[in-house]
C-alpha cells in the first residue's frame, strides 16, 4: 500500500465525517444562537433551556437526514470495497 493511496482513503473518510456531520452540528449552531439571543432579550439564563432544544433539534435532524446519512455511508462503504484490489498489493 502506498503512501498516496493511504492519504486519498483517509482524505476520503474525513471528507465523509464532515459532510455527514455538517448538518447536524449546523442545526445545532442555530438553535443555540437563537435560544442564546432569545434568552439575552428575556434575561432568563436558564442552561437547561438551551440544552434541551439543541437536543431536540440534532434528534429532528438525524431522523429528517438519516436515508441520506445511511446513503452516503453506503456508498462510501461500497466504493472503499470495489477499491480494496487497488490499496492491497
Amino acid at each position: 500500500m502506498s503512501p498516496d493511496t493511504v492519504v486519498s482513503f483517509l482524505f476520503e473518510s474525513m471528507k465523509v465525517a464532515i459532510v455527514i456531520s455538517l448538518p447536524v452540528l449546523v442545526a445545532g449552531l442555530i438553535v443555540g444562537v437563537f435560544i442564546g439571543l432569545l434568552q439575552a432579550a428575556t434575561q432568563i439564563h436558564e442552561m437547561t433551556l438551551i440544552f434541551i432544544f439543541k437536543l431536540l433539534a440534532v434528534g429532528i435532524t438525524i431522523l429528517l437526514l438519516f436515508p441520506w446519512i445511511l446513503r452516503t455511508l453506503l456508498d462510501f462503504t461500497i466504493s472503499t470495497f470495489s477499491n480494496l484490489s487497488n490499496f492491497v498489493r
